[in-house]
């Protein structure tokens, strides 16, 4: 479901997929070859979202805000998410059941173990292997975390059209 609040309503680029079992309301930018996926909930009440190209927010997570966020291009959110992010850089991954707290702020090619909880208004720089509640940098991705990254990524980006083909999607 797509949702008007005060006037102001998502932007949805063409070449994006959203589940017709996925609920946004509010300020919200979506750009190309983004995909939302079931059970996500995206509130912009608070604050504009912005979702950068190819990323990919898979099914049960919650994206909000206290204030404007940001989600780079090429962002993976895995399954059961709750993200207050103000920031998470380009081509990151931020693994299944994570929690991101208020105002926290992710580098690029950061990789958030699943079950982490990041405490709020924390900040990691680029590259960042972040593990644990709360969540602290154990290290800096190698190149085998980058090859899963694009792996996760790139795989939904493929799944975009086999779901809008099977008319699985919001109009």
């Amino acid at each position: 479901m797509i949702r008007s609040l005060n006037g102001k309503k998502p932007i949805i680029h063409k070449d994006a997929f959203i589940s017709e079992a996925a609920y946004l309301v509010g300020e919200i930018i979506i750009e190309a070859d983004v995909s939302i996926w079931p059970g996500v909930v995206i509130r912009a009440d608070s604050g504009k979202i912005i979702i950068g190209k190819g990323t990919n927010i898979q099914d049960n997570s919650v994206l909000h805000a206290d204030d404007d966020a940001f989600i780079g291009e090429y962002v993976t959110i895995g399954h059961r998410v709750i993200s207050h992010a103000k920031k998470i850089g380009n081509l990151s991954l931020i693994g299944n059941g994570s929690i991101i707290n208020d105002g926290v702020i992710l580098g690029e090619k950061c990789l958030v173990s699943s079950g982490s909880t990041l405490t709020e208004n924390k900040s990691f720089q680029d590259k960042a292997l972040i593990r644990g509640t709360p969540g602290k940098t154990i290290g800096l991705i190698r190149k085998r975390h980058e090859q899963l990254m694009f792996y996760a990524n790139s795989s939904y980006i493929k799944r975009i059209e086999l779901y809008k083909n099977s008319g699985l999607h919001m109009e």
